[in-house]
Formats: structure tokens, C-alpha cells, sequence
């Protein structure tokens, strides 16, 4: 009878617990030992559900969470929360392990998959350690803030970073009765909008009471005598406050691997194939440490989103398994609610396009999301990134209210099947009046677009 192999997964979230469950499906466990080490007190989890936890939409914590440990013990995954790695020895195919009690311990494996999550990143600054000052990334971090609102009663909270987490966990602040303000150091929130579509996001942040510092960057913290946080400095100004939230995006957690000889390539991410192995041999990797290909630049990215860490666990555990899938790339497709507005995104925004050696043209578009005269409809402004002469579609973005974001699923297929903006015209997309008008907002957009590369052509000719 052939030996047991080990299957050792740092990192128990989407990714790892993905892999180990599709490896697990293909492989007894007879055949395969699968031991899942992670350093957090949960396990396969929502971490995009934390914003909604912190502000009471999710009254219930295990609403987040996908299976329990027991149940991934029943599937015969050996699932160890708050059990952190702290070593990898590839040459000695082992890991050491370090308890919550602080015991050590080496465990070997026949193959390592790596699923270590992103970091938040933290300025290198004054007080950025001190106590009330808050991460958002693994489900600790969310029971924590959601903690220190609830027993500490802050008044006053200040979040650094006006990306999507940023402007989440200030609209649950705002729900949770405080008075926040918003530091950042760019002119508009969310740069992975251009600034026409983030100016309208700007708008409904500070509708609804959130005070926006925009251009400032933060110099450092103020800290009481006890260590705890009392005030957020900028160039400009000092904002008091009892609790500060980080929302400057998130960074690979990598570490672990670079110095383990593992490559990470130029986005600080893990470098893997399209089957998710590391040039490291019986090393894989996937989620958000990992760096993967945009299907419109080519280029190297790091994207840390819920989405692709299952869809590349999912292709790691299948090969684990013995199976065979790839995971191609992405195109960088992201939704987000903030207060009533809807946010998408896809493809690439306009400097992301001039950075790829793009020449580009956009045309923003204003329709409604039903018919106009139906109730409920809305208004939303869709905003379409064309190459040109050719008038492929390079990337899309929506602003809108309720029923507008989710349009951006039809301009994602069209971007992965490279599709031209003529092309798009004549896409069969449904209608009826509660749901679109005859027109819908990416047909009309995909019509325009269309006819500014033509007369751009006409006027070069």
C-alpha cells in the first residue's frame, strides 16, 4: 500500500480552505493528509462582510462564516485556528508552527500551499501602533473594531485611506452614531475610478455626514499617556479622535515566502503558474499573497479580492488533487455600495491605460436604471474606455444607485472576450421596463463610445 502523502495550507481563509476542500474531494483520506494551519480565531470566512458587521447591518457574527472547523474536520481537514507559521524550510519540506500558548513545533508535508492572505498597510508613522488604531482584513480585525466600538463608546472616529474598505468602514462608523472624518492623501476617493466618476462618490460619502480631508497627507498620531490614540495629524490639520481605521488598501503577505527562497515578483505578490504552483517545487500559492496577469495590460497584478482567492484555491486544490485547471488572469472586475450609491469598475481605468501604453478616448454616458417613467428608476452614469482606431474596449466604470452596478458583469465578459465597442452595439441584453429602459445605459454608452472612435478616425484621416 502507498505511503500517506501530507498536504500542509497556511492560511484558512477562501484560498486555502478552497484548495484543501477540492484536494480533499479527489483524495481520501487514506491517500491524502490534509493539515490546514491558521493564525486567526476564524476560518472560511467573509472578509468582505466585515464593513457590515462593524455597522450592524450583520447582527451575527457566524453569519460570515461558511463551514465551522468541525465541519472540515468531518471532511477529514485537520483545520487548527490560532496556530500561526512562522518558517518555511523548503529544503526539509516542514513548517514551523507556533501555538497560541507560544509552543513551537516543525510540521513536515509533501506539498505546501501557501494561502497567507494580504496585510493592511500601515503608514510608517508616529502612534501607527497605537492602541484603537485598526486594520481591516481577517475577521479578528472586524470583531475588534466592532469590540471597541461597543465597549469603548468612542465619539469621534478618523479612517486614513479613501479606497473601497476605507469608505465602507466610514459609512459603518456613521452607523454606529460616531463623527467621522475621511483623510486622504489623493484629490478623490477611490482611485481605481477616474476622477470624473470618484467626484460623484465624493458627493454621497459627504452626504451623509462623513467630513472629507482630501490632499492631506497624515503626518502622525497623537497618543495619551496609556498609549491609546487621541488625534490624527495631517500637513494641515489635527483631527481628535478615539478610534482610527485604516482603509490605505492592502499589501501581499509574502513575507513568509520570500524568506523561504519562494519568488515574489515586482507587485510584492507570489509568483505562481496558471495551475497555481510556485517555481518552488511541491509549492503552491494562491489568493491575495499571489500576483496574477491582467488580461487588458498584460502586466503583473496583486488584487485582493474574495473572488479570485476561491477561484484560485479552487484550480490549486483540483491539481493538488490530481486534477487538471488553470486560473488565466483577471480583467480587475469590482463592486462596491457606498451609502446609496453603487461603484463597478472593470478593465482598466484612464491612467491605468496610459500607464500600459494605451491611447485611449472615453465617453461618460447619464441614463436611469429602469425606464424612466417606471418607479424607482434611477439615475447612473456609465463611463467606457475605448483603444483607439480600434475601438477595443479597455475598461468601464459605473456610478449609480440601486440596479446600476451590476450591469458591469456584461462590460466584463465583453473585456474578457476582447471584444470592440462597435461589436458591443449589437449585444442582446434583456428589457423590460422595471428593469432597464429600451436602451440600456451600456448600449447607449457602447453606441456613443462607438461613434467618438469613428469620428476620431474621420478626423485623422
Amino acid at each position: 500500500m502507498a505511503a500517506r502523502e501530507r498536504l500542509l495550507v497556511i492560511g484558512g481563509d477562501a484560498a486555502g480552505m478552497s484548495a484543501a476542500s477540492q484536494a480533499r474531494r479527489r483524495r481520501g483520506p487514506d491517500e491524502l493528509e490534509i493539515l490546514v494551519v491558521e493564525r486567526g480565531h476564524y476560518a472560511s470566512y467573509s472578509a468582505c462582510g466585515i464593513p457590515y458587521f462593524v455597522g450592524g447591518v450583520v447582527e451575527d457574527l457566524g453569519k460570515l462564516i461558511a463551514r465551522t472547523p468541525a465541519e472540515f474536520r468531518d471532511l477529514g481537514i485537520d483545520l487548527r485556528l490560532r496556530t500561526e507559521a512562522v518558517e518555511i524550510d523548503v529544503d526539509g519540506g516542514r513548517v514551523r508552527v507556533r501555538a497560541e500558548d507560544g509552543g513551537e513545533r516543525w510540521e513536515v508535508y509533501d506539498d505546501l500551499m501557501i494561502a497567507t492572505g494580504a496585510v493592511p498597510s500601515r503608514p510608517r508613522l508616529p502612534g501607527a501602533d497605537a492602541a484603537g488604531v485598526h486594520g481591516v482584513q481577517i475577521l479578528d480585525d472586524g470583531v475588534a473594531i466592532r469590540r471597541a466600538v461597543e465597549d469603548g463608546k468612542p465619539r469621534r472616529a478618523v479612517v486614513v485611506g479613501g479606497g473601497y474598505i476605507g469608505l465602507e468602514m466610514a459609512e459603518a462608523m456613521v452607523m454606529r452614531g460616531l463623527e467621522v472624518s475621511l483623510v486622504d492623501i489623493a484629490d478623490q476617493p477611490m482611485q481605481t475610478l477616474d476622477p470624473d466618476m470618484g467626484a460623484i462618490v465624493a458627493d454621497a460619502i459627504r452626504g451623509i455626514g462623513v467630513r472629507l480631508y482630501l490632499g492631506e497627507p497624515v503626518a502622525g498620531f497623537d497618543t495619551s499617556p496609556d498609549g491609546h490614540v487621541t488625534a490624527v495629524r495631517t500637513e494641515s490639520r489635527t483631527l481628535p479622535a478615539d478610534l482610527v481605521v485604516f482603509g490605505l488598501g492592502v499589501k501581499p503577505a509574502s513575507g513568509l515566502a520570500r524568506e523561504a527562497g519562494v519568488a515574489v515578483g515586482p507587485t510584492g505578490g507570489i509568483v505562481t503558474d496558471r495551475r497555481m504552483r510556485t517555481p518552488t517545487e511541491r509549492v503552491w500559492a494562491a489568493g491575495d499573497c499571489v500576483e496574477t496577469r491582467h488580461l487588458v495590460s498584460g502586466a503583473p497584478v496583486a488584487i485582493a479580492l474574495g473572488t479570485h482567492a476561491n477561484k484560485q484555491g479552487r484550480v490549486a486544490g483540483v491539481n493538488l488533487g490530481g486534477g487538471y485547471a488553470t486560473f488565466p488572469g483577471v480583467v480587475g472586475t469590482a463592486v462596491s455600495k457606498i451609502c446609496t450609491v453603487e461603484v463597478a469598475r472593470t478593465g482598466l481605468n484612464e491612467r491605468e491605460a496610459a500607464a500600459a501604453g494605451f491611447a485611449t478616448l472615453s465617453v461618460v454616458v447619464e441614463s436611469t436604471t429602469r425606464a424612466g417613467y417606471h418607479p424607482g428608476a434611477t439615475a447612473m452614469k456609465t463611463k467606457l474606455i475605448a483603444e483607439r482606431r480600434s475601438g477595443r474596449l479597455l475598461g468601464a466604470q459605473i456610478v449609480g444607485e440601486e440596479n446600476a452596478a451590476k450591469r458591469v458583469d456584461g462590460l466584463a465578459i465583453a473585456l474578457w472576450n476582447g471584444m470592440t465597442v462597435e461589436e458591443m452595439t449589437g449585444l442582446d441584453l434583456g428589457y423590460a421596463p422595471p428593469f432597464a429602459p429600451v436602451w440600456d445605459p451600456v448600449l447607449i454608452a457602447a453606441r456613443k463610445t462607438a461613434d467618438a472612435v469613428e469620428q476620431d478616425m474621420r478626423s485623422r484621416s
